[in-house]
């Protein structure tokens, strides 16, 4: 596993074709934390749609470098609808793969035992389209406070998949994954699913 002082991740914000969604757009387009910006439709599971009712289809997704840079502009992608934040804490693998990456998927664990995180990694790493896998937390910026809390922020398991094939058929993938992951006794929840439509950055 790979540690280094700084935290990357990604970030998701509501995507409304207003003001706000384009500023967000050109603040990151213009940021060198940001690597990559991308326009995504996001398909959150039955169990986590009660934690957001106020979530969105359309997403902007950017992928960051430094987690503390990123939070120091909170206020500027603060909206009312949440936005997700998820900070790789544990880089599993990143791989080069010739097909871009088309789908993040994202899940958590119920429990976050040693054995559970060895055998969540052991079965991703042989996966040979996913590009890149990390143990993450989530932290979620909203001017309205959600009326539940998300209990499970700490234990997030993020996939980024490439493949060319249609997102059902990768979102069939990413679930086999995780079925395979279930057998070894390991309670993995699917949390949201991120089909990559367009890149912008």
């Amino acid at each position: 596993m790979l540690h280094t002082n700084t935290k990357s991740g990604y970030i998701c914000v509501p995507y409304q074709h207003d003001k706000f969604s384009i500023d967000v757009k050109d603040m990151w387009s213009s940021s060198r934390n940001i690597k990559s910006i991308y326009f995504v439709t996001a398909t959150f599971s039955d169990e986590c749609k009660p934690y957001f009712p106020s979530s969105t289809n359309h997403y902007l997704l950017a992928k960051f470098e430094d987690e503390e840079k990123l939070i120091k502009d909170a206020e500027k992608f603060t909206n009312t609808k949440p936005t997700f934040v998820f900070t790789v804490d544990n880089e599993l693998f990143e791989r080069d793969l010739e097909s871009e990456e088309k789908f993040i998927s994202t899940y958590y664990l119920e429990y976050n035992d040693s054995e559970a995180i060895s055998d969540v990694a052991k079965t991703i790493v042989k996966k040979d389209k996913i590009r890149q896998a990390g143990f993450a937390h989530l932290n979620l910026f909203s001017n309205d406070k959600p009326k539940f809390t998300f209990p499970h922020t700490e234990k997030i398991v993020i996939v980024e998949v490439s493949d060319a094939r249609s997102p059902q058929s990768i979102n069939q993938y990413c679930e086999k994954t995780r079925q395979d992951i279930s057998r070894k006794g390991v309670v993995m929840n699917n949390f949201v699913s991120l089909s990559l439509l367009e890149k912008l950055k």
